[in-house]
């Protein structure tokens, strides 16, 4: 009786081994009729028979399910059967997985490709700030860029450096919250972005390709699908993530947020002069003045050639009203950029700035006509030591309102009516 048992265990063994060829057979002359939703059917019948397939055969169906799937255009469904002869094959024979994994990577620089495209578009529109409605369209494809690479990703969870496009692309995108999930899930995961990068150029698109092996990249090469390849190690960039992290938390106003996540990454990188200058950015957004012009002075120590870092140092100390010290920082910034208008301007005003003391004493001394006209010649050589500042400021940028107001009213009140009237017709044509 044992034997009888055995022997039928046996048969219906075999039995079932021999239907699911009869199936996997089946499946593959509807995908070579291009029967796409007839291959799926067929397969999705076998599927029972799969707990006494062997690898291999588990390989194949999951491998035809695949491009059943694919042939549909069920992008998800096609890239989970794709990796599932990976999962399947990764510790045993490869019979499957190269074709697997070429077909899956096809289909994801698909998506890839896509969203490089979107990339390009938006950045190119949002450059254009003047113009609403043409960087609100540039917001957007970066928008279904970075969602491109995020599908990527999700397709293929070994191409984790997609997913880190995604979160970089999210913040120009200004959708903050997509993007400090996109980091928080890298940096949770332990990516930290090093190792090597293996990228070639798909002869099909022209478009780059990458792979995870340098093996995948030979392979296409000698293949004649790829051209061009390239070995590159990328350094570790975990600081430089949470720096994004701060970006977004600082545009989406929480400040707190921002300043535990500046204070993780310091540990890490201490004295980092970008991390120095987000955080001085933050202590501005809330408010502390002194603190955010401790940072900057930090900063500069570390990066004394940075025209900007001087320059909002400047702006600092003309808000704490040091007009001498935010002065010496303009000029500062001029020295390492000659044709910076916004500084000339901001001497400008600093210089005026030294009026505000005079002018209240003024208002004291209404009916003492020779005080006051003393206060206003003193007033008078402040305008004359301001006005080849702002008229640098307007040779540089013809079309900066501020400075054209500000050169119509110190012509007026030197008396130059001539040039006062030309800053009017300016003023007229640019407000």
């Amino acid at each position: 009786m044992k034997k009888t048992f055995l022997l039928l265990v046996a048969m219906m063994i075999s039995f079932a081994s021999f239907s699911q060829k009869e199936e996997l057979k089946a499946a593959e002359n509807a995908l070579k009729a291009n029967n796409f939703k007839d291959a799926v059917s067929v397969l999705k019948n076998a599927e029972p028979l799969l707990a006494a397939a062997k690898d291999k055969q588990k390989a194949q169906y999951y491998l035809l399910l695949g491009k059943g799937y694919n042939g549909q255009g069920m992008i998800n469904d096609a890239a989970s059967a794709f990796n599932k002869v990976i999962e399947i094959e990764k510790n045993g024979s490869k019979s499957y997985t190269d074709e697997a994994g070429n077909l899956l990577n096809t289909l994801v620089q698909n998506i890839a490709t896509k969203a490089s495209s979107a990339y390009e578009e938006g950045i190119a529109k949002i450059k254009d700030v003047n113009d609403k409605d043409t960087y609100a369209v540039g917001v957007i494809k970066l928008g279904e860029s970075a969602d491109g690479f995020k599908k990527v990703y999700e397709l293929s969870q070994r191409d984790t450096a997609f997913l880190q496009n995604a979160a970089y692309i999210y913040y120009f995108a200004e959708k903050y919250n997509n993007s400090i999930d996109a980091y928080k899930k890298l940096i949770d995961m332990g990516y930290t972005g090093a190792g090597t990068t293996y990228e070639a150029i798909s002869v099909l698109n022209d478009q780059p390709v990458y792979f995870n092996t340098k093996k995948e990249m030979d392979d296409q090469v000698k293949m004649k699908l790829a051209k061009n390849p390239k070995v590159s190690v990328k350094e570790p960039q975990t600081v430089e993530m949470k720096k994004m992290i701060v970006k977004n938390y600082i545009a989406l106003k929480q400040n707190d947020d921002a300043l535990k996540i500046i204070k993780e990454a310091q540990q890490a990188a201490p004295g980092d002069y970008g991390l120095l200058v987000d955080e001085a950015n933050v202590y501005y957004a809330m408010g502390d003045n002194l603190k955010f012009k401790e940072k900057l002075e930090e900063a500069v120590k570390i990066n004394p050639s940075d025209y900007v870092l001087h320059y909002n140092i400047g702006v600092m100390k003309s808000d704490l009203k040091d007009y001498d010290g935010a002065i010496e920082s303009y000029n500062k910034a001029i020295e390492l950029k000659p044709d910076y208008a916004d500084a000339y301007n901001n001497i400008g005003a600093a210089i005026l700035g030294k009026t505000i003391p005079i002018v209240e004493e003024m208002n004291q001394n209404l009916n003492n006509f020779k005080k006051y006209d003393e206060l206003q010649a003193k007033q008078l050589e402040f305008y004359k030591q301001a006005m080849p500042y702002y008229e640098k400021a307007f040779g540089i940028d013809k079309n900066n309102i501020s400075v054209v107001q500000a050169l119509m009213g110190i012509y007026n009140q030197l008396e130059m009516y001539d040039k006062a009237k030309e800053m009017k017709v300016i003023y007229e044509q640019i407000k």
